[in-house]
């Protein structure tokens, strides 16, 4: 991948060892003091001390870059808008390749309130996760139908969420408001305003995250994962990605379920290529994919 998707800089130790990620377009400064630049999501937790709390600036758009090793390639990170309040760090698993992080026994899944911008109230989940194994979902599409099968097994309080969103018909309506076509292979969807800083008015903590490769600070997210945006821990909320092609990411992003049919409809999405308003291979698709309804298992 190349760079154009993100800029590294040194801290202010001026170690050129410890090198800050900076997305393009946003900054996320500590309140109280001089603005700042935080590391990857994976590195983030060991700045809460010295960073009690964070304004988002402006929209994170593109993704987080991520040096893997010397003379590595940068990963990008998939990210929703900004988050209004500081979160803990957890980390999303592949449905094929490294062996997924089981998922907590969860009795309740604990919804948040979001009050940040692009907010869209339509109520919370149920605490207690309504579907405890696979259950399968459609995506109607203005090019044609996307078959998704959820884990309700592994990610209980994810699939809770996807399918209480549906029943209030928050996805009806949407743009996929990003795709990427460069190593990393994603179309992004489930925003209300098709911003990428939009979501409902709760969030939620990650599930069923994969373990990095060894020796790699990422993790396969392979072909079909259907798989959670976030703008950092804890802040997941409508945003969702398909992965069309086998991409590399850190292991940050919630995998709750898999495609089962329409990849042939992805990939055709992809050929068409973006809008490049991200950079090259990054932006809104041109073939314009609006999601007119998702039905849960019969309903």
């Amino acid at each position: 991948m190349t760079e154009h998707a993100a800029t590294l800089k040194e801290n202010d130790s001026g170690d050129p060892d410890k090198l800050h990620s900076v997305n393009l377009g946003w900054t996320i400064s500590p309140v109280g003091t001089t603005p700042a630049v935080l590391r990857s999501p994976l590195e983030r937790d060991r700045y809460q001390d010295r960073v009690p709390a964070y304004i988002c600036e402006r929209t994170l758009m593109l993704s987080t870059a991520l040096r893997v090793a010397a003379g590595a390639a940068l990963a990008a990170g998939i990210v929703t808008g900004c988050s209004d309040s500081t979160q803990t760090h957890s980390t999303a698993a592949p449905v094929s390749g490294p062996t997924a992080t089981p998922a907590t026994k969860l009795e309740e899944c604990l919804f948040l309130p979001n009050t940040g911008r692009g907010a869209k109230d339509v109520g919370t989940p149920p605490a207690t996760p309504p579907y405890g194994s696979t259950v399968q979902a459609t995506l109607t599409t203005n090019l044609g139908a996307i078959k998704l099968s959820l884990d309700g097994g592994k990610a209980p309080c994810t699939v809770a969420s996807f399918a209480h969103l549906a029943g209030k018909d928050f996805f009806d309506g949407t743009k996929c408001h990003r795709l990427t076509t460069g190593a990393l292979k994603v179309l992004q969807c489930g925003d209300p305003t098709g911003t990428g800083s939009g979501g409902p008015a709760y969030k939620y903590a990650e599930e069923n995250l994969p373990k990095a490769a060894s020796g790699k600070r990422t993790a396969l997210y392979a072909e079909g994962t259907l798989g959670m945006a976030n703008a950092g821990p804890g802040t997941n909320g409508s945003q969702f990605f398909m992965v069309y092609g086998d991409s590399e990411l850190p292991p940050n992003y919630t995998v709750f379920g898999n495609i089962t049919s329409g990849m042939d409809l992805l990939q055709q999405v992809a050929k068409a290529g973006t809008d490049n308003s991200n950079g090259e291979g990054d932006g809104a698709p041109e073939n314009a994919v609006t999601i007119q309804d998702v039905t849960i298992g019969n309903k």
